[in-house]
């Protein structure tokens, strides 16, 4: 080589070393950071992928820690429900005690009562102060609000659960398909052959009647009127569950119907003739549940087309449609369960739930408690359900002679204190307050289960998952960065070597110069 001006293979050797340096740098960076997509240049597409990836593993991440922490306080809200529940029990001991009043003293149900109204005030007092964080957890904090509720129509609404999806309020129309049914039985009082008996048992008869309470036995003498037969089965009426009445009042000739104290399949009235006296005793049923007659009488052609013999007859539960979706009922009780958008529960006002093809409307305008259980704020990742105020003003809300009423109505001076005596109504409001709070604890400890516990193990298989695939876009596999930097280590210790000796090449001109 003649040339000076220009050395070529100095050149050629100096890119090289350059680039060994620089795969020098990026093994060496690798190496120390343990990823092999640092920047954006090292692997742009798998930059994108491998940060969407991340951002999924944050989102899920915290879901898991949301859903640990919703089972916090879910434990922490079962937890005051269970004292409740314990309250409640010794309540109805102290009612059932008290109700013994051959044997009980003034004095003995003063001290039960005093006992009763503590703990009232104490099952307020957890709901006042049942809490998780500051966040208040029994005191209808976190229960839905509910605007527009008719309560000629419904006496009582309890949402569970709403799916609000960006609307800011539901509107639950409540529409009465099918009515809800006492059961009836109904027995002539009139006699086309014997006329002169009218409104008179004809002859001597022992009545079984049974209803859902329990069963009494009665007898009755010939001749004695229909409106004896009434009032003896109404004395009956809080031992059997059925009482009486005329089919046409004032008129003993209309002849009775026995009917059950509620509404409902698993309400039932039975009324058996017992012995060989009584023939002429019989009682009929309306055929197939139908609607009782605007004009009842046994001398009317299309009622007795109705009417079939029969001693037992049962109620039917209410049948309403909820926003499209069809409710169970039960007696005047509606439940809509397990829809994605609604879970309620309505308690029917008498006259509206009897009534075929009643409507009413109302709103749920908010509230509830919002757990975001998934990666992603969508309305599909999220569970929102309600907590109702569990204080004995709002707890045990029993229709008792068409009106509302709650725990509280047994503290002393209330409608159902134990100086009222009106043990029975007390018991049935206790019996609704351990069913509420039963009901509480079963739902939120299904949601922990089969929602929480599940979300968790899901989302933490997902984080598994995720985690290892971001792995093998961005982690450096140590093995072959070892092996590559071994190689880049030998090509920069040649690569120097070589540029030494190109540079030296040029010297070899001045030997043509003599020197």
């Amino acid at each position: 080589m003649a040339r000076i001006n220009s050395n070529i293979p100095s050149l050629i050797a100096r890119s090289n070393l350059n680039r060994a340096n620089k795969d020098l740098d990026t093994r060496l960076q690798r190496l120390s950071t343990g990823l092999q997509i640092n920047r954006g240049a090292d692997n742009p597409a798998g930059l994108i992928v491998s940060e969407r990836l991340r951002a999924e593993i944050s989102g899920l991440n915290q879901a898991v820690d949301n859903s640990e922490r919703a089972s916090s306080v879910i434990a922490t809200t079962e937890g005051a429900l269970s004292e409740i529940s314990d309250l409640l029990n010794s309540i109805r001991g102290l009612v059932v005690e008290a109700a013994n009043t051959g044997a009980v003293s003034d004095a003995e149900r003063a001290a039960n009562q005093l006992q009763i109204d503590s703990a009232i005030e104490s099952i307020t007092r957890i709901s006042n102060s049942a809490s998780f964080g500051g966040l208040k957890l029994l005191n209808g904090e976190l229960d839905y609000i509910l605007s527009g509720v008719d309560n000629s129509s419904i006496a009582k609404a309890q949402v569970y659960g709403a799916n609000f999806a960006g609307q800011s309020d539901i509107q639950v129309d409540v529409n009465v398909v099918s009515s809800a049914q006492t059961a009836n039985l109904y027995m002539r009082g009139d006699y086309p052959s014997a006329p002169t008996l009218n409104g008179l048992l004809q002859s001597s008869v022992t009545l079984e009647v049974a209803g859902p309470s329990g069963v009494q036995v009665i007898q009755f003498l010939s001749g004695t009127p229909i409106t004896d037969v009434v009032a003896a089965v109404n004395s009956f009426k809080q031992a059997t569950g059925v009482s009486a009445a005329l089919i046409n009042a004032g008129s003993q000739s209309s002849g009775m119907v026995f009917s059950s104290a509620g509404y409902g399949s698993d309400a039932f009235v039975s009324v058996k003739r017992l012995g060989n006296s009584g023939d002429f005793f019989q009682t009929y049923e309306l055929g197939n549940n139908a609607p009782v007659p605007a004009t009842f009488s046994f001398s009317d052609a299309p009622t007795l087309a109705l009417l079939s013999q029969s001693n037992r007859d049962e109620g039917r539960d209410v049948t309403a449609v909820v926003n499209g979706a069809l409710g169970t009922g039960s007696g005047l009780n509606i439940s809509l369960q397990n829809t994605t958008s609604l879970t309620l529960e309505l308690l029917l006002d008498e006259s509206f739930g009897t009534t075929t093809g009643s409507t009413s409307t109302f709103h749920i305008t908010g509230g509830g408690a919002l757990y975001q259980l998934g990666g992603e704020v969508t309305s599909s990742q999220q569970i929102n359900i309600g907590l109702a105020s569990v204080a004995a003003s709002r707890l045990g809300g029993t229709l008792i002679q068409g009106e509302l009423q709650f725990l509280s109505s047994i503290k002393s001076g209330g409608d159902n204190d134990l100086n009222s005596r009106h043990f029975s109504n007390a018991s049935s409001i206790l019996q609704t307050a351990s069913e509420e709070i039963s009901i509480t604890r079963g739902r939120l400890g299904a949601f922990e289960r089969n929602t929480l516990q599940t979300n968790v193990r899901s989302l933490q298989t997902a984080v598994e998952n995720l985690t290892a695939s971001e792995s093998n876009i961005r982690d450096a596999d140590f093995a072959a960065e070892t092996s590559a930097l071994t190689r880049a280590q030998v090509l920069t210790s040649t690569g120097t070597s070589v540029l030494t000796l190109a540079n030296q090449q040029a010297q070899q001109v001045l030997q043509l110069l003599g020197g």
